[in-house]
């Protein structure tokens, strides 16, 4: 598992509840981080991130969690607390592919889709890319661009729409693909969503350096759009996070005016440029 790559949720302001809320839901977890603006989590060890940000986006089904249950009761627990205050899109049943499934959306927006397998997965919960809307029948085309970026990245399979299977013949019903050790899923969607991808979800990569950070960043706005501060959109209109490690360091120190400095040159920036934070902070 690469905690490198995680999914980013944006809160107005509730945040911490929430990861209060998610801490008590699911079994080994912990919250790693919690400041103002970021609170990290972790499910058995996976990263989450939340971000308290204000009230401009939110979160929406183009992009759920399917979480990987090892027994029934653990998918019944999850459906209960999940769904409490939430709404249920998808009743707890025995579906063809799994005798216990639900999907929820629990009360802050996020969607869960909680999945009893026959055998250990290799991460506990991975992002779901759903295409709908503009983006409807883009999803084997995505899978390809995601792969060919990153490193150690591999289409796993994908099942499609038969006809007379509830949406368009030939569209994905379900994919599996790995992204630098990261297992992600995508689908279609023909029904109407009302939801595009925006802000209110996105992936965070966590570069090494600045060769890394500008890897990512020229690839993915190549056909996409530069947003600010480390944000951008690729062509599907799907936001991802390109942060250096090195500015976790700089903006966390308990050195707080050259904390405040690295963190003010960064609101300035779309692209991050390591140098002129190290600059700034010593500055």
């Amino acid at each position: 598992m690469n905690n490198n790559l995680f999914p980013c949720f944006w809160f107005n302001q509730n945040g911490a509840e929430a990861a209060k809320f998610y801490t008590s839901v699911f079994r080994n977890s912990k919250i790693t981080l919690d400041t103002p603006m970021v609170i990290d989590i972790e499910i058995e060890g996976q990263k989450l991130m939340l971000l308290n940000a204000g009230p401009m986006f939110k979160p929406n089904v183009t992009l759920s969690l399917m979480v990987m249950c090892d027994s029934a009761e653990e998918v019944e627990s999850y459906y209960q607390k999940l769904s409490e205050s939430g709404k249920v899109m998808m009743e707890l049943d025995a579906y063809p592919w799994s005798e216990k499934y639900a999907w929820v959306e629990d009360q802050y927006g996020i969607s869960w889709q909680l999945y009893l397998g026959t055998e250990k997965a290799k991460q506990k919960f991975s992002p779901v890319m759903m295409f709908t809307g503009k983006n409807n029948g883009n999803c084997k085309e995505a899978l390809k661009y995601y792969t060919s970026i990153f490193p150690n990245s591999e289409i796993e399979g994908i099942l499609e729409y038969e006809e007379g299977q509830g949406d368009t013949a030939g569209n994905v019903a379900h994919a599996q693909f790995i992204i630098n050790d990261y297992v992600m899923m995508a689908m279609d969607s023909s029904q109407n969503h009302n939801a595009d991808f925006t802000e209110g979800t996105s992936m965070t990569i966590m570069t090494k350096d600045q060769e890394e950070t500008d890897y990512y960043w020229n690839l993915f706005t190549k056909e996409g759009a530069e947003s600010m501060c480390g944000w951008l959109k690729d062509k599907y209109g799907f936001s991802w996070q390109i942060v250096p490690h090195r500015l976790i360091e700089l903006t966390n120190t308990h050195e707080v005016e050259k904390a405040q400095k690295a963190f003010a040159a960064m609101m300035t920036m779309k692209k991050i440029i390591i140098k002129d934070i190290e600059d700034a902070y010593n500055s």
